[in-house]
């Protein structure tokens, strides 16, 4: 590119630097041309001048053109009339009249008007003017004008013999250094001028023929004409140089600009880190490279959790500053030959272009996810915002660029949902391999099939009494060739697709089926169903539970729906929206697997709430784990502070229970008690329950018992 603009410089040089050189000639010669010719015209006025004025002083002389009588050269008439116009009688009479000195006059010769020579001022020689005639001096051009009375301007071309001499062979328009004559006058430029003679009544009598002397012309003419051309070359060469400069200037800046434009195309604006298109031109040759060295190129995506609740509570100014900060911190953590790109919005692509295998691009994603350990200073607002890592390799996960991007953003969105930290792409969580699809398109079945989706029930206990206070409906999915498809594998695939909002009310459908079946029996323990983000911006979800509790006649505190805290703080307004028409309809809501989210006090409080669950990942260990104890216990007296029912979920040992108890834990819930049975199962599970419960509360009853009666 800078080799073709060079060459189109040199181009434009060559072509208006030839352009300037005809133009420069062309106005010389132009110019020439006017001052000779005004040159000429100026003779012939002076020329016209002596003629007219001298001749008028002695109209006497304008006898002799009548041919009245024979001029002598010695005519005292018209010696008066010559040594007027300025010339005088030589010391040799045969040399005749000569210019005085300082006088451009140099000769004057008359004509008649049948074209004889009636007197000359250079020549005494007898018989002259019997022998020379006009015609036979001038050419015909010039010989029509004289006799027409038209001043004629020219110069003779003539041999080295006296002028008008018989051996004349003709004129030439135009000026000449001949000489005039062989004695007198030598390397002269002569003007001859041809002036009509009139007499009194205006009638043309004859022709004056006049010699000028042309030398001071000539040579200012030649100055003028030097002066004229260095001013048009000096002109012209100044234009050009102020072209070439304008030209030259006018491609830098194009030049620069271009460069500009192509680094604007591959770079973000804002961190000016590579943008979307700047990163694949970089995985092509990373790719390229990795199929002749054998290496694996590493692909890293992460996107900032609630970066539109960012930008706005706190205004785009500091969401663009927090990525920005985000740009700089993510540079930092990785290795000189890696590329970090921003593809949009608050999305992040980290390129390793070539790494020992997954487990390093593993090591690099861990340290990505610690850049958001720290908190952000947005012009002194400290913020805590989290990321969702996601990463795939070549080859191991995918073959070309486009598949590790796309794998790369499984993975991401995996670890968006599972909220555990970085995730590798896995083909159970890429909704485009060919066994997703195929396990899509069998759900999508499924839900017009009555009897591959059902509901299983697991037991909430009261920890005070051990009774079943409560269930929770979670869906079984019998596939008529896999078996039971774990709802972990189907769930994720019906939200990614939007078969949620189908798959839920088919869930809602066959709880309030089976609870209002409990009802007809007399049992009355409300069901827990759980409802995922994408449930809240579905504006009719309300609509169809108030239509479903009318239809099956349900009371309403038979039901409780549970949504998640990343769902609550995923879009906060919306879901207190939603929460709120809800709880109008007088059902309990519950926050499911609270302490892995970042719900705020303030959230927490607006929210139309009634219980609290506990996630599993805190009371696993809670028995050995006295850290996590101090942490479900700020939990528990978080939730009898609002008022809220706290439930801990994923309880599987008695000590963990005992624990619980002490620390104010109202319900639990887990592996404990009962796994998740069918409705046929349920009711031999709820008296298992109730009789293992029995010892306690005799021994509740018995410490009772003691009390009072002391």
């Amino acid at each position: 590119m800078r080799r073709r603009r060079s060459s189109l410089i040199v181009t434009f040089s060559a072509v208006s630097l030839l352009a300037m050189v005809v133009l420069g000639v062309g106005l010389v010669v132009a110019c020439t041309s006017l001052l000779r010719e005004q040159a000429l015209n100026d003779g012939a006025r002076t020329a016209e001048t002596y003629v007219r004025l001298k001749l008028d002083a002695d109209r006497s002389v304008l006898n002799a053109f009548r041919g009245d009588h024979q001029l002598a050269y010695d005519d005292p008439g018209l010696v008066a009339l010559a040594e007027q116009m300025g010339l005088q009688p030589d010391a040799n009479p045969k040399q005749g009249l000569q210019a005085g000195p300082g006088q451009p006059l140099l000769g004057l010769r008359l004509w008649n008007d049948s074209g004889e020579l009636l007197w000359d001022t250079r020549t005494a020689a007898a018989g002259f003017a019997d022998t020379a005639r006009l015609d036979q001096v001038l050419n015909d051009d010039r010989s029509a004008a004289a006799v027409t009375h038209e001043l004629t301007v020219g110069a003779a071309s003539r041999p080295a013999a006296p002028l008008g001499s018989g051996g004349a062979a003709g004129a030439s328009p135009g000026i000449t250094d001949a000489p005039v004559t062989t004695q007198e006058i030598h390397n002269r430029a002569v003007l001859d001028v041809y002036v009509p003679v009139t007499d009194a009544t205006g009638q043309r009598v004859g022709v004056a023929e006049v010699e000028l002397d042309y030398r001071a012309t000539e040579a200012a003419l030649v100055h003028s004409v030097r002066i004229v051309a260095l001013v048009v070359v000096a002109g012209l060469a100044l234009l050009w140089l102020l072209l070439f400069r304008t030209v030259w200037n006018a491609s830098r800046t194009l030049r620069r600009q271009a460069a500009e434009t192509a680094r604007l195309a591959l770079l973000d604006p804002l961190t000016g880190l590579p943008n979307r298109r700047l990163l694949n031109e970089r995985l092509e040759r990373a790719a390229a490279a990795s199929a002749r060295s054998g290496d694996s190129v590493g692909l890293i995506l992460l996107d900032i959790d609630r970066f539109k609740e960012v930008n706005d509570t706190l205004g785009h100014p500091r969401g663009d500053a927090l990525l920005v900060e985000v740009a700089r911190r993510l540079k930092e953590v990785v290795r000189d030959t890696d590329t970090v790109a921003r593809l949009g919005g608050d999305e992040f692509a980290i390129l390793l272009p070539a790494t020992h295998g997954v487990a390093e691009t593993a090591a690099i994603a861990g340290r990505v996810q610690d850049v958001f350990s720290q908190p952000f200073d947005l012009d002194g607002l400290v913020l805590h915002v989290d990321t969702s890592v996601g990463y795939a390799a070549l080859p191991e996960h995918a073959a070309d660029i486009t598949s590790l991007l796309q794998r790369a953003d499984v993975a991401m969105y995996t670890a968006k949902s599972m909220r555990a930290g970085p995730e590798v792409y896995t083909p159970a969580g890429d909704l485009n391999s060919p066994n997703r699809l195929v396990l899509l398109g069998d759900l999508r079945r499924a839900l017009d099939d009555n009897d591959q989706l059902c509901m299983y029930y697991q037991p909430k206990v009261d920890l005070a009494t051990g009774r079943v206070c409560g269930l929770e409906a979670l869906l079984r999915w019998r596939h008529p060739l896999r078996g039971l498809v774990p709802p972990g594998e189907f769930i994720p695939l019906a939200e990614q697709t939007g078969l949620v909002a189908s798959l839920t009310q088919r869930v809602l459908r066959l709880v309030a089926e089976q609870v209002a079946a409990w009802a007809a029996e007399g049992q009355t323990l409300p069901v827990a169903v759980n409802l995922s983000a994408r449930n809240l911006a579905e504006t009719d979800l309300a609509v169809f539970v108030r239509d479903l509790l009318l239809e099956y006649r349900l009371d309403a505190r038979m039901l409780e729906f549970e949504i998640t805290e990343s769902a609550i703080v995923e879009d906060p307004e919306r879901a207190r929206d939603m929460l709120l028409r809800l709880t109008a309809l007088g059902i309990d809501v519950a926050v499911d697997d609270f302490g892995i989210g970042n719900t705020s006090m303030s959230q927490l409080r607006s929210m139309p709430l009634s219980t609290l669950k506990i996630d599993r990942s805190f009371v696993a260990d809670l028995a050995r784990d006295e850290g996590g104890a101090v942490l479900v216990k700020a939990i528990i007296d978080l939730a009898h502070e609002f008022n809220l029912v706290a439930v801990a979920e994923g309880v599987e040992e008695p000590a963990v229970t005992e624990r619980l108890r002490s620390l104010g834990c109202d319900v639990g819930q887990g592996f404990l008690w009962s796994r998740a049975v069918s409705a046929s199962e349920l009711p031999a599970v709820l008296e298992l329950i109730d009789q293992r419960a029995a010892p306690q509360r005799r021994q509740r009853a018995k410490g009772s018992s003691v009390r009072s009666g002391a």
